[in-house]
């Protein structure tokens, strides 16, 4: 099968940039090559749900500048899908002096990176918003939201198979190889040929021996989080993850 675009990697990165390929040049042949047997299988689904709005980037910095952009964005497409989300905002909470300087640091800093609706807030404000929460003050970010990540990931295939593009599952790439200006990659589903190839790789990617392609050295930096869900709290409970 012969393309414009390879895309490996079918997690939300992937489908998305094919998604994008598509929209800015109508007409390109997209496909999409993943491993397991649905898109979307490893941390496109198994995360916080959080729509990040870019609070702590460096103001000006590449990421500040995406964060901001890319969650109205996300939002404006899980609407026009109807895919579940709410921008329910987020307080960020100091715990004592020494946080309530980095806290008003954080204000300013999203202040500089465009978010809007910033609001400091003294203790009894604080309970006000969340009679649960300890600490002394806290910062709401009105724009902070949570979305379904897996539903956005099956939207964004259905998008690219709508607009003639292909995405193939459980089609690992074991191969890589160039012939006649063309990348060939080698799947359990036979070869795909494409003029581009674009990697998408994920956290369970690992550099390849036999893939055409100068191998630089990378590494994985993991960083820890925690999450705490408490369905049984004596007043009104948050909207429960939709993960």
């Amino acid at each position: 099968m012969k393309t414009d675009y390879l895309v490996l990697g079918g997690g939300v990165v992937g489908l998305a940039t094919a998604w994008r390929l598509q929209t800015m040049q109508p007409g390109s042949r997209v496909c999409v090559l993943e491993k397991e047997p649905e898109v979307g299988s490893h941390q496109s689904s198994h995360n916080s749900g959080v729509l990040h709005c870019g609070l702590y980037y460096k103001p000006g910095s590449i990421k500040a500048i995406l964060a901001v952009r890319g969650i109205r964005q996300m939002v404006e497409f899980c609407r026009e899908a109807d895919i579940d989300h709410e921008v329910c905002g987020k307080l960020v909470v100091a715990c004592n002096d020494t946080e309530l300087e980095r806290l008003r640091k954080l204000e300013e800093r999203g202040r500089q990176n465009g978010l809007e609706g910033i609001e400091f807030l003294g203790r009894e404000a604080m309970l006000e918003r969340e009679p649960n929460v300890g600490g002394i003050a806290a910062l709401r970010v009105p724009q902070e939201g949570i979305v379904d990540y897996p539903a956005v990931c099956s939207e964004l295939k259905r998008r690219i198979t709508a607009n003639g593009g292909d995405v193939q599952t459980g089609a690992r790439v074991t191969r890589l190889k160039q012939r006649s200006g063309e990348w060939i990659a080698t799947t359990p589903k036979g070869e795909f040929a494409g003029r581009y190839l674009v990697h998408c790789p994920a956290l369970h990617f690992s550099p390849l021996p036999p893939l055409a392609l100068p191998q630089p050295p990378t590494r994985t930096l993991p960083f820890p989080a925690a999450y705490l869900h408490t369905p049984a709290l004596s007043v009104p409970p948050p909207l429960p993850p939709l993960l």
